[in-house]
């Protein structure tokens, strides 16, 4: 398989009714208390939203670096624990989604995406996950299509490249050209992952894709 890569919020509000101030003074000062009151609410508030964040991110980083490193039993367990506090995690549905594809396992894979887009339709590393899941089963023209959605969210280098790839695996040279062209515009190196690119390999002796990797 290919090595490609790519708010808890608590709101809470408070209504005070005054009632029998009858001097304007005393209002005033109820006013104030109450100003007072509400912004160490929000204060608080917006330190625990800090905290919760600040633990979710950093569950999401293990998971994330556990899949990197082809660890995907652990990943998808890291990913369990961040779901099960944090069940609204996008993030966490993504990354054990993309573990479980590459862990063998399309169907739960790919249900774990399709939640982390339910929750965030526009997040850009689950639409490039999805069709990242649709190549690595085969699926070229789903993959084709997602990677496309996930390029109008983010003109992701990765994105242009599995387009290529898809493209490559058919022998499609002037799509293959087309979408690599974009993705070495945006990184030099790609090249370098080009030229031991399997999927490139029905391209491969076309001369304007040897001209575009060297």
């Amino acid at each position: 398989m290919k090595n490609k890569r790519s708010k808890i919020f608590l709101m809470m509000s408070f209504v005070i009714l005054l009632t029998g101030c009858g001097e304007r003074s005393k209002e005033n000062y109820n006013n104030k208390s109450n100003i007072k009151v509400e912004s160490s609410i929000d204060e608080n508030n917006n330190d625990i939203s800090k905290v919760e964040s600040e633990k979710e991110e950093e569950l999401y980083k293990v998971a994330y670096d556990l899949f990197f490193e082809n660890r995907y039993d652990e990943a998808i367990e890291k990913s369990n624990l961040l779901i099960n506090e944090f069940p609204e995690s996008y993030k966490g549905y993504n990354i054990r989604g993309i573990a479980k594809a590459y862990n063998g396992n399309y169907e739960e894979g790919m249900r774990d995406i399709d939640k982390a887009l339910e929750i965030q339709p526009e997040y850009g590393y689950a639409l490039f996950n999805k069709a990242l899941t649709y190549e690595l089963y085969e699926k070229l023209d789903e993959a084709i299509v997602f990677y496309n959605k996930a390029l109008d969210v983010e003109k992701y280098v990765w994105s242009y490249y599995g387009i290529a790839s898809c493209y490559g695996r058919r022998g499609d040279a002037d799509n293959t050209i087309k979408y690599l062209s974009e993705a070495i515009k945006l990184d030099e190196s790609i090249k370098n992952h080009a030229r031991e690119e399997v999927d490139f390999d029905p391209v491969r002796s076309d001369n304007r894709f040897i001209n575009l990797i060297n």
